[in-house]
């Protein structure tokens, strides 16, 4: 079996997802492909082919790719699907929103959110919001999934020296129906969210934009991402860059510590395999408590303050 790992990657370099979902292609086998699809892509390549246990790096270098727009990378996906046992793609709004796509160009099933290889034909992966862990089966002659990079550890970034391969870009799909508007990087100096190894997030409890200066004094002082729940975003109080949870990003670091966050299960589905989570809530009964290691009954605008200034 060959596995084929569609490479998301950002500003230049690779994003970490690409690693996890590594992991887990050479779970399944040990001839693993890497597909880096763009424009101007030659160092984004070099840095793929260097991916412990990456086997070929194949390249789709178009400016016709140089947003990565899914209606016109799918079609020169399942093209090349049918030399592949397997398809992987991190489970990010990259591998989402690309992948059923190619599914339906293929017509056969995907699999989501993939928490564990059992063999070349079951997998396992979370329902009901975390709440109950499906074991899924198919038959399909090609089995597209993706990961939940954070139920993998990530393929040390370099010791490879795989082949790289130019693709057919003539199979790319059209963008007639499609038009890219604009694109906002955020620069931060803190650690990518789903990467990070301490965050510290924010709910509804901190009260305003403004407020959450303390989160962000925190985070700072450890070292640590910024995260926030739903309520936080819809209330406008930082972009939706931060969102944590079922419909957001899912984490899963060393240390959480949830700020003025009530535990809805939407969130909690987003953030309770962290290995230590610490919860700060002047509401008692917060279902949060009931997931948290460690828990503080106080005042946030009391509390956070005092143990930024303690660190």
């Amino acid at each position: 079996m060959t596995v084929l790992v569609i490479c998301e990657h950002s500003a230049g370099s690779i994003k970490s997802s690409t690693l996890n979902c590594v992991t887990a292609a050479l779970k399944l086998a040990q001839d693993v492909h890497v597909l880096v699809a763009g424009s101007d892509i030659a160092s984004i390549s070099q840095s793929a082919a260097a991916i412990s246990g990456v086997t070929k790096v194949i390249t789709l270098d178009s400016p016709a790719l140089a947003h990565q727009l899914p209606e016109v990378l799918a079609p020169a996906v399942s093209a090349l699907a049918g030399h592949y046992s397997h398809l992987l793609a991190p489970g990010t709004i990259f591998g989402k929103n690309l992948l059923p796509r190619v599914a339906g160009l293929l017509d056969v099933q995907q699999i989501s959110d993939v928490i564990s290889i059992l063999s070349d034909k079951q997998f396992k992966r979370p329902v009901y919001a975390g709440n109950a862990i499906a074991t899924v089966e198919s038959s399909d002659a090609i089995k597209l999934l993706t990961i939940r990079t954070t139920a993998f550890d990530a393929a040390l970034p370099t010791g490879g020296n795989a082949p790289i391969e130019a693709g057919d870009v003539s199979a790319l799909g059209s963008s007639d129906l499609t038009q890219f508007v604009s694109e906002e990087i955020t620069q931060s100096a803190r650690p990518e969210l789903p990467a990070a190894k301490v965050v510290v997030s924010g709910g509804r409890g901190v009260g305003s934009a403004e407020n959450f200066a303390i989160i962000e004094a925190l985070a700072d002082k450890l070292g640590a991402a910024v995260g926030a729940s739903r309520a936080a975003v819809d209330a406008g109080y930082v972009s939706n860059d931060y969102q944590v949870g079922q419909t957001g990003k899912v984490v899963a670091p060393q240390l959480y510590i949830a700020v003025g966050i009530s535990g809805a299960i939407q969130h909690l589905a987003g953030m309770k395999d962290s290995k230590v989570i610490v919860a700060i809530n002047k509401d008692p009964e917060a279902p949060i408590f009931q997931v948290a290691d460690y828990g503080l009954v106080a005042d946030l605008f009391d509390a956070v303050p005092e143990m930024t200034s303690k660190l």
